[in-house]
């Protein structure tokens, strides 16, 4: 929609293809249904947020900005709300009034949307320099285009209709597309204790994800167990930077539940804890530091006896426990699939693509946008703002 208006907006006769029965599927769905539009923070903030090829995307962000995606929705009449985290909302919080935008852009500037049309293959001329020569439907039918924009998004949530097909196409005319992994989803345990917590969500936590001895994520905020694991905003986040290792060996992840104490002031705390509850069982002296739900689990995994009074507890017993509750183990076996998770990582080889313009390099009049190329952020509005950038930039950068 973004690289249909900007096209149309100097002067370009466009057609946009949509397979579906209607537009924006995806930013429907987005944000629990209230769509995190963009992120406000500064550009430096920005591209430390984007986990794949970030450099690749300089151009784009920098045409595009999150100020001028916000005064592009503002000045359309939809009337924007900044939450925690520099996150942007529409004030109503309902994603339908950002498809409604769009529509209403898409209108204004005479674009031909075409619904349940669905693309079959892009055909292209000439053998030493391809170009775009038209368009097949699955009707058989022949579009005639000059320049073609991909924006198919990738595999992720396929009942959103971003079915893969735009990564077919780019196979299809010699590009090459790197492996595709969900991204930004629950992760999945060979512990089956998680399930005990189903629904618990513990905030202000750390996560670590180590592959041996080498860290490969670390964060702070928020989780939740499920029926097969673990997901929450962190886990989200932690999904892309582990999902290519977890394909290839189990990694191990602990969860630090009082990151704001070090181990020297938990122990002084446990101390005061069972001092002040002498006579009490181990399970009935742990109400004050976890929830109640998650007591039976921690006391499970420290080896100390339930019934156990906590004067009756060693040093090194206390000390074993505070270990773990600065470092409670799972072992990550695997991630959800592509019908759980957010975005895609991986896609359209950015080599491949000219980042000043979005065309492709092997075939003239070629261009690609958004998810289905090589590139993906973390939660909080940065791949919204990765799709609005460069469908913006492969819109605007279409020659006469």
């Amino acid at each position: 929609m973004m690289a249909a208006i900007s096209c149309a907006q100097i002067g370009h006769s466009v057609v946009l293809l949509e397979q579906n029965e209607k537009l924006g599927k995806k930013i429907f769905i987005t944000g629990k249904g209230r769509c995190n539009l963009t992120n406000a923070c500064d550009t430096e903030q920005f591209f430390r947020n984007v986990v794949t090829n970030p450099k690749f995307l300089y151009s784009s962000l920098y045409g595009f900005d999150p100020s001028q995606v916000m005064a592009f929705f503002e000045e359309q009449g939809l009337k924007l709300k900044t939450e925690r985290g520099n996150r942007v909302f529409p004030q109503s919080d309902h994603s339908s009034d950002v498809i409604k935008t769009l529509e209403r852009a898409l209108k204004d500037a005479y674009v031909d949307v075409r619904l349940h049309t669905k693309v079959a293959k892009i055909v292209t001329k000439g053998n030493e320099e391809k170009r775009v020569s038209h368009v097949q439907l699955s009707t058989g039918e022949k579009l005639e285009a000059d320049v073609v924009i991909v924006a198919t998004g990738g595999k992720s949530y396929t009942s959103t209709g971003s079915t893969g097909d735009g990564l077919r196409f780019a196979k299809e005319l010699g590009l090459s597309v790197t492996e595709c992994y969900p991204a930004l989803c629950p992760l999945h345990t060979k512990e089956t204790w998680p399930k005990s917590l189903m629904g618990l969500s513990l905030k202000n936590v750390s996560v670590t994800i180590k592959d041996g001895k080498k860290q490969v994520y670390d964060g702070f905020g928020e989780m939740l167990f499920t029926h097969f694991g673990v997901s929450g905003p962190l886990i989200l986040s932690a999904s892309s930077y582990v999902n290519r290792l977890v394909k290839e060996r189990p990694l191990l992840l602990t969860i630090d539940l009082k990151p704001a104490l070090d181990m020297e002031q938990l122990d002084h705390r446990l101390i005061r804890e069972f001092e002040e509850n002498p006579k009490k069982q181990f399970k009935n002296a742990l109400g004050s530091l976890f929830p109640s739900k998650m007591i039976p689990v921690m006391v499970d995994l420290s080896g100390i006896d339930a019934e156990c009074k906590v004067s009756a507890i060693s040093k090194e017993e206390r000390k074993r426990f505070a270990s773990l509750i600065k470092a409670v183990p799972l072992t990550v076996v695997k991630t959800a699939g592509f019908e759980e998770a957010i975005i895609t990582s991986g896609g359209v080889n950015v080599k491949e693509i000219n980042p000043s313009t979005m065309e492709a390099k092997k075939v003239k009049g070629l261009y690609f946008a958004g998810e289905v190329l090589d590139t993906d952020a973390l939660t909080g509005g940065f791949n919204l703002q990765i799709a609005w950038s460069t469908g913006h930039l492969a819109g605007s950068s279409v020659e006469w």
